[in-house]
């Protein structure tokens, strides 16, 4: 990419009577390209806490191609404000596009950016983008992030209209729980707006700019669970009716009209679901006043994610069925070539000459047959031969004549049995256990009971997080296994179940195991069949993949499964 000097690229407007920071809203791009944040609004639009006024500190002279630390060179601008500088940058040493955020040293800030930089990389949590590295280097204090291509921010997903039910749902929920999450470690994002929030390519939602875009801003609260609360009330509510729920105008949304006030999203737009209406009110509606339809209020995020958890589950919508085209009758006729007849037109097919009428025909007649009565005759002889030549055969080598093992009719009259399970042991390979208590529960004849997984963030594959978990089976004695069959409790893209041969009850690693099939299946069952024969006691059910199901009274939402019950026969 080309140098560029940064002296015009988004500059902010600081000409008025507002301070410097009443205009914050142009914020950094803290993850997504080509998408830099577009926020101009006020703050009081968004709802956020308190600023912080400070005195203007000089932005350093910066230039595309300049690197910090030897390592991180910097690419595009992407926002210039109040001081400090946001930047598309590439890290030289891993090959990477990471985003950077720089300011002075001596700026009035610093300290706090440093600080909120800091502890929200301890979080940890990939729900959140990840800050990568926080320096003070050379009068420069500067904070690496992560940068997110493949995401795009709420704004651009609200821009055609409003979100789809069950994205509005998967949004709220993912959010909420995040933030429940982040204040549990004493973290609070105070900026959380349609530009903080994106939706990655896999469809996982994550939040951007945690403590440290409202410390570049000097934004505080008093109130920081209520602040945040309110924000994702907000964000639900433009997702459910591409409106945003104050006056002014902000994130490319329309405000509510003037002097109305704030009114239920379902009686902004027709056809809005009631749950999340009341939800987004209750959010909305957190400083103790009543929420719609006498609802109580939620003042937390935790509050928001238990409110969440009690409403029915909002599955996503069936795939449209698009009918086949109908069968259309081919035109060709002989001599007509695909040319469509005349309307009204009755095509009339020439009459065929009777079959070998002619002089040669009738000799081509007697010579056909009088070949047919040689090959009969022929075929007359051998098969007498034949017969002749078996009836000479002693009885004796007939008694003597075995079925080899593995002929197709031994196969076909082999009974099928049903292998009975003496005992289960859940087998982990990396990580923590997922819930060993629950392993007789797939072999109990019960099918509403079930052992289930973790709920994963990434997938449907869960390595290299977790090369896939599952449960060794006892047969009680040596058996030759040639199907099982597994029921699962999720349906969904997709499930991939394993089946190996060990030889414990408790086997060290899968490399001493011999794997006998695969399947992969959208459905609620899945049976594996045996294509390498290898005679075992012990039995691994390994799941590699696991289908994306939304939050319930078990576990929130993610890539999971349940096996129900499993059978094996031989």
């Amino acid at each position: 990419m080309a140098e560029r000097s940064t002296a015009a690229v988004d500059v902010a407007d600081n000409s008025g009577d507002e301070p410097l920071t009443a205009k914050a809203d142009q914020s950094t791009a803290d993850g997504v390209a080509q998408n830099p944040e577009r926020d101009t609004e006020s703050d009081k639009a968004q709802g956020s806490g308190g600023i912080e006024e400070t005195e203007k500190a000089s932005p350093p002279e910066l230039h595309s191609g300049h690197k910090l630390a030897r390592r991180y060179r910097l690419e595009e601008c992407v926002t210039r404000l109040d001081g400090f500088s946001s930047w598309r940058a590439v890290d030289e040493k891993l090959r990477r596009a990471v985003g950077v955020h720089i300011l002075p040293a001596d700026h009035s800030r610093a300290r706090s950016v440093l600080a909120a930089a800091r502890s929200s990389a301890l979080l940890g949590d990939p729900r959140f983008v990840q800050v990568l590295d926080a320096v003070e280097e050379n009068d420069l204090v500067y904070v690496v992030h992560e940068w997110l291509p493949d995401a795009t921010e709420l704004t651009a997903l609200l821009a055609p209209g409003p979100l789809e039910v069950h994205d509005a749902y998967q949004m709220v929920s993912q959010i909420a729980s995040a933030m429940a999450a982040a204040h549990r470690e004493g973290l609070a994002h105070l900026r959380l707006n349609p530009n903080a929030v994106l939706r990655t390519s896999s469809g996982q939602w994550r939040i951007r700019g945690l403590a440290v875009n409202a410390a570049l801003r000097g934004i505080s609260s008093d109130t920081p669970q209520r602040t945040d609360t309110e924000a994702i009330g907000a964000l639900l509510y433009a997702a459910l009716t591409q409106r945003w729920p104050y006056e002014s105008d902000a994130y490319g949304l329309s405000g509510l009209p003037k002097g109305v006030g704030l009114i239920a999203p379902d009686q902004v737009r027709a056809g809005v679901h009631r749950g999340l209406s009341e939800l987004a009110m209750r959010a909305l509606a957190n400083d103790g006043a009543t929420a719609s339809r006498h609802e109580s209020a939620c003042t937390t995020p935790e509050e928001l994610v238990k409110a969440i958890g009690e409403m029915p589950r909002i599955r996503p919508p069936e795939p449209a069925y698009t009918a086949p085209p109908e069968y259309q009758r081919t035109t060709y006729q002989q001599g007509t070539y695909g040319r469509p007849s005349p309307p009204g037109a009755t095509q009339v097919l020439p009459t065929p000459p009777p079959p070998l009428q002619s002089r040669t025909g009738k000799a081509l007649k007697w010579a056909v047959s009088a070949l047919l009565i040689a090959a009969l005759g022929l075929g007359s002889w051998q098969l007498a031969d034949a017969l002749m030549d078996q009836g000479n055969k002693s009885e004796d080598t007939k008694q003597t004549q075995t079925t080899d093992g593995n002929d197709k009719t031994g196969d076909k009259t082999k009974p099928v049995k049903t292998l009975a399970i003496q005992s289960a042991k859940e087998f982990v390979a990396k990580g923590d256990p997922q819930h060993p208590n629950d392993v007789d529960k797939t072999y109990d004849g019960d099918k509403s009971t079930y052992w289930r997984t973790s709920s994963f963030i990434g997938g449907p594959v869960l390595a290299p997080y977790k090369p896939g978990v599952g449960i060794v089976y006892d047969l009680g004695s040596v058996q030759d296994v040639s199907t099982a069959t597994i029921g699962l409790y999720y349906s969904g893209d997709h499930t991939t179940v394993k089946l190996y041969a060990t030889n414990s009850l408790s086997p060290s690693s899968l490399d001493s195991m011999t794997q006998l099939g695969t399947v992969t299946t959208t459905g609620t069952s899945a049976t594996v069949k045996v294509t390498k024969h290898v005679k075992s006691r012990y039995v691994l059910v390994w799941l590699t993949a696991l289908p994306h199901a939304d939050s319930d009274q078990y576990s929130d939402a993610g890539y999971k499964q349940a096996i129900t019950d499993v059978k094996f026969t031989g």
